[in-house]
């Protein structure tokens, strides 16, 4: 393990036993706000001085092990200290890894419902047609992970599919397995109104944006311009005769949310503001990625529409993510919803970046 690493772990390992030793003051007690925060500091070092402590336990074992069988002469004592030796040496890379992990700066939206946006982009019907099988793709994974889907805003397209759906998915840790599916997506394969079977190729976007609270994102009233419309055309659910689709426009930054699918005008402003906040902290993030040092953007992408991520090859099954450089060869089971392989994959890369970007630091 690192040195640096070792040395930030030691002062955790001195502060969780003087945080410890403090918490059995009675003088504490009085101050509730000091003892709160206490118990607060005290949790998120637990985990993590516990498996420290573990790993030098396992060092210490292995070089006591190693002095016996520099020393020792007795076969019996020999045999014991090489089992010590091979059983304490297969723990350290484990606990090591565990360790790293547990270090690792945490995302504050993993564990938040999200609201996932998908658009036809380039190629027209074909397009929307394989927003379509996005979207099916996406709820399948959601049924097998448990979570609940609602749609919240969609405009079918004639020729099948969506010209753009939007749904929120609610459920465990759901923006930590989902946050990588932002980009563009890309399909290649022979359209159904295609009738020489050439192979075209169409793009369709998603945007999978963490659901924020009233209290995240702070919008004023005098800030919105909202539009009331009488919902029309291939998308709304339940389209009418009055004018219950809402438009909000956030003036300031611009941003605009609208919901027709909702069984009333009430309904469609709840489902529209939802939209609005998450959509003006995905604009203040994606403001805040551009202006970071470049060579410090994540390597499994920035979470921009424009970024192709991921391309769909029908003709020969197999589908690839650009960001991590993994290709499985089984498009059949993915548009089923068997994505886990990629999001996994995903997940290790962010990881496995985050440890080279701390090391980098400690060694600066």
């Amino acid at each position: 393990m690192n040195p640096k690493t070792v040395e930030a772990l030691e002062t955790m390992q001195k502060r969780l036993g003087q945080i410890n030793h403090d918490l059995q003051s009675e003088e504490l007690l009085k101050d509730i706000k000091k003892f709160t925060e206490l118990n607060k500091e005290r949790a998120s070092l637990e985990e993590v001085v516990e498996k420290f402590e573990q790993y030098q336990v396992a060092v210490k074992m292995i070089e006591e092990a190693k002095e016996i069988l520099a020393n020792e002469k007795d076969p019996e004592m020999v045999e014991l200290a090489k089992l010590e030796l091979d059983e304490n040496s297969a723990l350290l890379q484990p606990l090591i890894s565990v360790i790293e992990e547990l270090l690792l700066p945490k995302d504050p939206n993993d564990d938040k419902n999200v609201i996932v946006e998908i658009r036809g982009a380039a190629g027209g019907d074909e397009a929307n047609i394989f927003a379509g099988d996005l979207f099916r793709m996406y709820k399948l994974y959601a049924e097998e992970q448990n979570w609940k889907i609602t749609v919240l805003d969609a405009y079918l397209s004639e020729a099948g599919g969506y010209s753009q759906v939007s749904f929120m998915i609610k459920g465990e840790r759901v923006y930590s397995k989902l946050k990588f599916e932002s980009g563009a997506h890309r399909v290649q394969r022979v359209p159904k109104t295609e009738t020489k079977g050439r192979i075209q190729t169409s793009t369709a976007t998603v945007a999978v944006l963490p659901e924020m609270t009233d209290v995240e994102i702070e919008i004023k009233t005098a800030d919105l311009r909202i539009d009331t419309y009488r919902a029309s055309g291939a998308g709304g659910q339940h389209i009418n005769t009055t004018d219950s689709a809402v438009r909000i426009t956030h003036i300031p930054t611009g941003v605009v949310a609208a919901s027709q699918d909702g069984r009333s005008q009430h309904d469609n402003k709840d489902i529209a503001m939802t939209m609005l906040r998450a959509r003006i902290h995905e604009a203040e993030s994606q403001k805040q990625q551009a202006e970071a040092d470049a060579t410090r953007k994540s390597a499994v992408g920035t979470g921009a529409r424009s970024e192709k991520i991921r391309t769909y090859n029908y003709p020969q099954n197999r589908v690839t993510d650009h960001r991590v450089g993994l290709t499985l060869n089984k498009l059949d089971q993915v548009m089923e919803g068997k994505i886990d392989e990629f999001i996994t994959a995903l997940i290790n890369e962010e990881q496995r970046q985050k440890v080279a970007e701390q090391l980098n630091e400690s060694q600066s």
